[in-house]
């Protein structure tokens, strides 16, 4: 059986199915990077665990559900190069 797949189809490859790699190699290192950080200044396990959720969840969530398909870390790109460079642009119309 051949399938055929037009030229203008854009083909990604993830993980599971649900995850780019460069997302996945992102979020593994934000939770590697709160991990260290966390052990060295507390030492509560319970509070641990909580900063742990708190800092790693909504990261996790925006990569699996994503922002309408896109990257996510294209739309961080995208987020911060926003916040560092407002302009607001005002058009007359005469």
């Amino acid at each position: 059986m051949k399938f055929i797949f037009p030229q203008n189809y854009n083909f990604k490859n993830k993980i599971l199915g649900f995850i780019d790699y460069s997302t996945a190699i992102f979020n593994i290192c934000w939770y590697v990077l709160v991990l260290i950080f966390i052990n060295l200044f507390f030492e509560n396990l319970n509070i641990k665990i909580f900063l742990f959720i708190f800092l790693c969840f909504p990261i996790l969530l925006f990569s699996v559900y994503g922002f309408n398909g896109e990257n996510f870390i294209y739309a961080l790109s995208y987020i911060l190069s926003f916040l560092f460079k407002q302009k607001l642009y005002l058009f007359k119309k005469y």
